[in-house]
């Protein structure tokens, strides 16, 4: 791999979300990483990363994890070294689901939710979540490995109206 090209190295998504109204059931909203091979790169991932599990070889982590928004900032961060992940795994997706288990809730029903993506100090998106009230979940952050081995970022945010654990399977789709 040229160092001319070396691509993304290091990224980090931020997840942040104001907490729910005084005497009403916390919001929690969940950071999912769904990592793809180079012989199934859509569908089902060869492995989930999200707040009770991590990546086999330590290259995705969790390092926040909140069930309430009370984070004072940065609720969930996820960090991806793509760089050191192994050269089978071509596709990285990042999705944000909301925990349902106190009715259906939707991205309109949780306030100032808020995705960023960094690469060091350069931001590759921000996501308000204004286009997907009605949604559940959303996929909001594609990385791709090319050719020569170096990651590349797909900007675009899809939602979905699905639980969880439906939406980690879905979003590769």
């Amino acid at each position: 791999m040229s160092s001319l090209n070396k691509g993304l190295e290091r990224v980090e998504v931020s997840l942040m979300w104001d907490p729910s109204p005084a005497g009403s059931a916390p919001h929690d909203l969940d950071l999912i990483a769904a990592t793809y091979t180079e012989d199934a790169p859509s569908g089902a991932p060869a492995y989930l990363v999200h707040f009770d599990s991590r990546s086999p070889d330590g290259t995705i982590t969790l390092s926040r994890d909140s069930r309430d928004g009370k984070g004072l900032g940065v609720d969930e961060r996820l960090i991806l070294e793509l760089d050191r992940l192994a050269h089978r795994y071509v596709r990285v997706l990042v999705g944000v689901a909301i925990q349902q288990q106190n009715g259906r809730l939707t991205f309109a029903g949780i306030a100032h939710p808020e995705v960023r993506v960094s690469n060091g100090h350069s931001e590759l998106a921000a996501v308000d979540f204004t286009d997907l009230g009605g949604a559940t979940a959303a996929r909001v952050a594609e990385f791709v490995r090319d050719g020569s081995g170096a990651w590349g970022f797909r900007a675009g945010v899809h939602g979905f109206d699905a639980d969880p654990a439906t939406f980690a399977t879905a979003m590769g789709g």
